[in-house]
């Protein structure tokens, strides 16, 4: 909707700016407004209400720093207990020689100040009409005097001993001195969130005040330093956490502020016109609002607008860019406002003196405390995303790639040439926007970046063929072929990566119906004794259908166009990633089921762990864990309709053993057996849907074992039939997991969107599974084998150390555990399952002192030990090339 608004209403939209950052902006506005005559502004376009607060990823970022200060503060407490001892002795020494009188009077001086300063700001604040920074204040002080008060009682109830003496001291009043300051606190984080540390002269009283307080509280001997550390901390990080909670005041500047920046630097604007592109805006927020001013004497002027806020839109995934990715590739840190307004400023002279069509920029300046302009001639025309399919001609195709050669002779890059960046003007030409993300003296690596996104945005617009010959005609083949390695998602822009995974759901669900649509005609004989004799046929109508339905994405077919060019062209991506997030997860999670397991091992005498382990049991959990590969086997060949050599299938799930070592159980396992499968002679499609087919029927399974051995559980210590008031608790969570997904239309649509797709794959291999009998009873004699074999060995384990329970007692337990760890990130499970197990039977009663040894022998038995063996079948399958 585009409609006009006058001065009145652009001030009513600037209303909510609470605080004097807002005011002086306010002010500044209506000075410059003066030297525009008392003229009446038009801003046109959607103009949107700002709200009154926004939540800045910076204090979040703060918040995070002080939880970390914290805990190395308290950890070096802990763990450096004669370290804390020394420097506390050491700064009690030195203020032990401070004169008595001198010590009173800073004392006394500090009490005073540490409550005129806080009170002295609210009454100039309050004068001042901003009473909302104030009642931040108020409420940070009243959170961190919790928090101190919390923090006081953890110290003398359940800390650590080093932590209570580093912390505390007597008092030379007797008894012990206080942890955290209950009042120094609270005055710190008031200090914090109303501002003070931003204004001259307000930061110098207040960093006097907690000195000297500080100080007083040391010579008096009122404290030790690792409490005053705490304090601050605590004060600090509270006032932060309530500013990220609670919002600070919006100070972004309207349009009716751009209106009379633009007088202040010589201009006579006469309206201006809000140019809105929700998609891009989104995609890239940290661009900027983009305006179209008419000016009373001369052309229009486009109008970039950036501010703080915007600044800081994604500010996480730059930081996670930089801890991500190669040091060469990582886009521009988070700058500043003027940072960025220099570097921006640079690029457009840069771009223009390549010799690119770029916009020119004519005048800068800032807008108010927090935001800058920059002015640059209007030059009209469409983003390349809004022309239409049969207008981009090959000449259109070509000037862009000009353009590119342009920047790369004087080696500038871009790094964001989607189809918004690149504007065609009247003419037909294509001209480079959003420069601020781009680079001067680029390296060799960022410039093969720009030619390998500039192929993905014009080949999402022609094709791959078309995009590629151009190219090839205005930087010659060796440059495109040099492209290759980078063409990888993640050497793409975020929009053109999410433009390809829709590309690629859109083509998965593609080559779906035609599948099925293949296997419905195949599936439609006169007689039974017909399906018998045309099975073969069917088989082989699937296989064809799945392979013509089968596309190429983009990226694959820009390779296959440059390799027509450059057939001896370098196709080897490049790595370009420091560390993936399943890694860092990994190790996270692998971190934490460290720590879990290291604390149930500290309770666990070795020694006595051997001397009092039943051997006999032991061997038997051994036999029992051999069989669970052999009934992995069946469970798998169970739902493969071809013949595959039961030999190796075996030595498979032998390897497995290895594998999930070094991934998680449940994706380790899965892409092991599809591997050997398609090594096996089965086609990838076929593999996959048999191995989809055994989980699906072995994930039924789980569950119905997990229901009956829970109605047994919960039946035999109890005289009635009923079900226990777990598995009622268990199936009315269920119900009410169910009602939500389907009451809530995004849970619904991923839901609906991931069963179907399983389905869509699985079903007709399990259809050919039915056919057969003798399969499907293999396949699922096979999955109970393997449950009974792990519940036995887990009872085996417990019988060793002398502990008993029923076999439906442990079926539950091991059931749960193993769909816990199925589901943990860390390889094996670890730590998830072991937690599990030791919890869930101590819970079932057993003690203890027998549950943890005999968690440690199932564990041992089920991950550790296999791991040679599984290497060496590994090895052997490796060497075979059956995986």
């Amino acid at each position: 909707m585009i409609r006009d608004r006058d001065e009145t209403d652009d001030e009513q939209g600037a209303q909510p700016h609470d605080g004097a950052r807002a005011r002086r902006v306010l002010s500044w506005d209506k000075d410059c407004a003066k030297d525009g005559e008392g003229r009446i502004d038009k801003v046109s376009g959607d103009e949107p209400l700002l709200p009154a607060r926004v939540h800045r990823p910076a204090d979040l970022v703060r918040l995070f720093l002080g939880i970390l200060g914290i805990a190395l503060v308290l950890a070096l407490a802990a763990f450096a207990h004669s370290t804390t001892q020394g420097v506390a002795q050491d700064i009690r020494q030195s203020t032990g020689t401070v004169p008595e009188l001198l010590a009173n009077f800073a004392g006394l001086t500090a009490n005073i100040a540490v409550f005129i300063v806080p009170v002295a700001f609210a009454v100039e604040r309050l004068v001042k009409r901003d009473g909302l920074r104030i009642a931040d204040g108020v409420l940070a002080a009243v959170l961190a005097h919790g928090v101190s008060l919390a923090t006081a009682l953890w110290v003398a109830e359940a800390a650590p001993d080093s932590i209570r003496d580093a912390l505390t001291q007597r008092a030379p009043s007797g008894g012990v001195t206080d942890p955290v300051h209950g009042y120094l606190a609270p005055v710190i984080a008031y200090m914090t969130a109303v501002g003070m540390s931003r204004r001259p002269r307000w930061r110098v009283a207040m960093w006097a005040v907690l000195l000297l307080d500080s100080f007083a509280v040391l010579v008096n001997g009122y404290t030790t330093p690792f409490s005053i550390a705490v304090t601050v901390l605590i004060g600090w990080t509270v006032a932060y956490g309530t500013l990220y909670a609670v919002g600070s005041p919006n100070v972004r500047p309207t349009g009716r502020h751009l209106l009379a920046g633009l007088r202040r630097v010589g201009f006579r604007p006469e309206s201006a016109l809000r140019a809105e592109d929700t998609a891009a805006d989104e995609a890239h927020p940290d661009r900027g609002r983009r305006y179209i001013v008419t000016l009373e004497d001369g052309p229009p002027l486009d109008v970039t607008v950036v501010d703080r806020e915007q600044q800081a839109q994604g500010f996480f995934y730059r930081v996670w860019q930089r801890l991500a990715l190669r040091e060469t590739i990582q886009r521009r840190s988070l700058l500043s406002l003027r940072q960025a307004l220099e570097q921006e400023a640079l690029l457009a002279y840069a771009a223009i003196a390549a010799g690119a069509n770029a916009p020119k920029l004519i005048a800068t300046s800032e807008l108010g405390p927090d935001a800058v302009m920059l002015v640059y001639e209007h030059t009209g025309g469409r983003p390349l995303d809004a022309v239409p399919d049969d207008k981009i001609t090959d000449e259109l195709l070509t000037s862009a790639w000009r353009q590119l050669r342009a920047l790369q002779s004087r080696r500038i890059a871009h790094r964001r040439l989607d189809g918004d960046a690149l504007l065609v003007d009247r003419s037909g030409n294509v001209v480079l926007t959003d420069l601020r993300s781009g680079e001067i003296a680029a390296g060799d690596l960022v410039l093969r970046m720009d030619v390998a996104q500039l192929l993905v945005t014009l080949g999402l617009r022609v094709g791959a063929e078309r995009a590629v010959a151009t190219g090839v005609a205005v930087l010659g083949p060796d440059a495109i072929a040099d492209s290759l390695p980078l063409l990888q998602p993640l050497a793409l822009t975020r929009i053109s990566r999410a433009t390809l995974r829709q590309l690629a759901r859109e083509r998965s669900e593609r080559e779906r119906e035609r599948v099925l649509k293949a296997a419905k005609e195949a599936r439609e004989p006169e007689s039974r004794k017909a399906l018998k004799a045309e099975r073969h046929a069917e088989k082989k109508a699937l296989e064809e259908a799945l392979e013509e339905a089968r596309e190429e994405d983009l990226l694959a077919q820009i390779r296959r166009q440059v390799l027509l060019v450059r057939p001896q062209a370098p196709i080897e991506p490049v790595r370009l990633e420091r560390i993936k997030p399943r890694t860092l997860i990994s190790f996270v999670a692998g971190a934490i089921a460290a720590y879990f397991l290291l604390s149930q091992l500290t309770h666990v005498k070795f020694g006595d762990l051997v001397d009092k382990a039943n051997w006999g049991w032991v061997a038997v959990a051994v036999a029992f864990q051999a069989l669970t590969y052999v009934a992995a086997a069946m469970s798998l060949l169970g739902f493969v309709p071809e013949k595959v050599t039961f030999g190796r299938t075996v030595l498979a799930q032998v390897a497995g053993s290895f594998v999930k070592i070094v991934a998680p159980a449940a994706v380790g396992g899965v892409a092991l057996n599809t591997r050997f499968l398609q090594r096996a002679g089965i086609r990838p499609g076929l593999a996959v849907a048999s191995v989809g087919a055994s989980q699906l029927f072995g994930l039924a399974c789980h569950i119905m074992l997990l229901l009956s051995f829970g109605y047994i559980t919960g039946t035999e210590r109890s005289d009635s039939l009923g079900p226990s008031r777990t598995v009622i608790g268990g199936l009315l969570t269920a119900a009410v997991l169910v009602l939500v997904v389907a009451a809530i239309p995004v849970l619904r649509k991923f839901v609906s969107t991931r069963v179907r797709s399983l389905f869509a794959g699985v079903v007709p291999r399990m259809l050919d599974v039915l056919q057969r009998p003798q399969k499907l009873c293999i396949g699922i004699g096979g999955m109970l084998l393997l449950t009974a074999a792990n519940v036995m060995c887990l009872d085996a384990s417990i019988r060793a150390f002398g502990g008993e329970l029923s076999y439906a007692s442990i079926a539950v337990v091991f059931l749960t555990a193993n769909a816990l760890g199925s589901a943990a990130p860390t390889p094996g499970g670890v730590g998830a399952v072991e937690f599990a197990l030791t919890g869930a039977l101590t819970f079932a009663g057993l003690p203890a002192e027998q549950a943890a040894p005999a968690v440690l022998l199932f564990r041992l038995m089920t991950l550790w030990l296999p791991v040679l063996p599984g290497w060496a079948s590994f090895t052997h399958l490796t060497r075979k090339a059956a995986i």
